[in-house]
């Protein structure tokens, strides 16, 4: 297979951008597409499939080519090192000498050995991920290195799943439904829906199944009183206006403003006028205490390591440290505190990361219940593993405030 230059260069940019100059691999990926809209859907694939692969397998070809990926010539050897490993025929550009194919197949198959080279993860991850899952670490860490598969929620404000299914059939979309979430359709291959017109009307939006699984865990229904402690750019908060037919309140906060911006934007695309977004600084104090006991249900989606998203975020390996895990445990403790009493009694709570380590997990929430001295109870809890499922990594609790 031939390769061109212009897509080569792409990726080294890329790369250079998220390795070198510390930028996220999914804002660099979305800039170079957008910036280059004359490459067709293969070369997207391309670009994209080598960036994201050289960043998910780091360890692996810094070892294959016996230096770390620190320098440009270093990223340009990587980069042969994959494609030769693809079957493509390296082309004689100078910034590919020095690959030995012979050589480069004796270091592959030494890594095979090695857990945390093979799949490309620091030290401390590898032995923490052991301490915490004990023999399930090597297959959710296998499965969170395979490429994430794309599915999309259709918004019931404004279509039915028929309809949507339909209009994927007229374009050639390739769709299977997934059972466990009824609002999903799973794409067979990924597709870039920024001008799709059905997209661009709110009738559908992108999210993984796994988390699809979460606003249905709260059991809302129209014209409640609802929470949303940490509502990012808004994609529950969204489901959960859809599950409640867009009757009632929806109180959306984060401390980022720019994404309560994107959650606006979202909520009039996707017809919905229930949400009231708050910053956290925003929340006096005399208005925290006005809203104790006030919610009918509250969802707390909260900061988390993000291990159980690495397929979609491979980059977040290189820059995860064992005291951001430590800070994040307490970060979630506090915001499981500072909520709970704004729940009425029999109540709804759901708590969810999309994290993989009981730690920030199934421990949280039992240290949770046991500070609250009886005035929670654990109703349901699921664990959603990516190597059960092959979607994302996720943990779901939903718990009743009895008093």
């Amino acid at each position: 297979m031939k390769i061109h230059r212009n897509l080569a260069l792409a990726v080294i940019d890329g790369l250079k951008n998220v390795l070198l100059q510390g930028r996220q691999a999914d804002d660099t990926v979305e800039g170079l597409l957008q910036n280059n809209k004359s490459w067709g859907a293969r070369d997207r694939n391309f670009i994209a499939s080598h960036i994201y692969g050289i960043i998910r397998y780091k360890r692996l070809y810094e070892f294959c080519v016996e230096q770390p990926l620190l320098n440009e010539k270093a990223l340009w050897l990587a980069l042969g090192t994959r494609l030769f490993a693809e079957d493509y025929t390296l082309p004689a550009w100078a910034e590919f000498e020095g690959i030995d194919a012979a050589h480069l197949r004796q270091r592959y198959e030494e890594a095979q050995g090695s857990r945390k080279i093979r799949e490309s993860v620091p030290d401390w991850l590898d032995e923490m991920g052991e301490k915490q899952l004990n023999d399930k670490w090597e297959k959710e860490l296998a499965a969170l290195n395979l490429p994430a598969r794309l599915s999309i929620r259709v918004n019931t404000l404004k279509t039915s799943k028929a309809i949507v299914e339909d209009l994927f059939k007229e374009a050639g979309i390739a769709f299977s439904g997934q059972g466990d979430a009824p609002d999903a359709l799973v794409l067979a291959s990924r597709k870039n829906f920024t001008n799709n017109r059905a997209y661009r009307n709110g009738l559908f939006e992108v999210q993984d199944v796994s988390s699809q699984l979460v606003a249905p865990m709260l059991e809302v229904e129209p014209g409640m009183n609802v929470i949303d402690g940490c509502a990012g750019a808004g994609g529950k908060t969204l489901h959960i206006a859809a599950l409640m037919r867009d009757e009632g309140e929806i109180l959306a906060i984060d401390v980022s403003q720019k994404k309560l911006d994107e959650l606006q934007r979202r909520a009039i695309r996707a017809g919905c006028h229930i949400v009231v977004p708050k910053t956290a600084e925003e929340l006096t104090r005399t208005l925290r205490t006005r809203l104790y006991n006030s919610a009918d249900r509250i969802l707390l989606d909260v900061p988390c390591s993000g291990l159980g998203v690495l397929r979609r975020k491979p980059d977040a390996k290189w820059t995860l440290t064992p005291g951001f895990i430590d800070g994040i445990v307490k970060t979630q403790a506090g915001i499981l505190d500072e909520y709970a009493p704004m729940l009425k009694a029999d109540g709804i709570m759901v708590y969810s990361t999309c994290s993989i380590l009981p730690v920030e997990n199934q421990e949280q929430v039992r240290a949770f219940i046991e500070r609250q001295k009886g005035s929670y109870e654990l109703l349901e809890e699921k664990i959603i593993s990516a190597a059960e499922t092959g979607f994302d990594g996720f943990y779901i609790a939903k718990m009743a405030r009895v008093k």
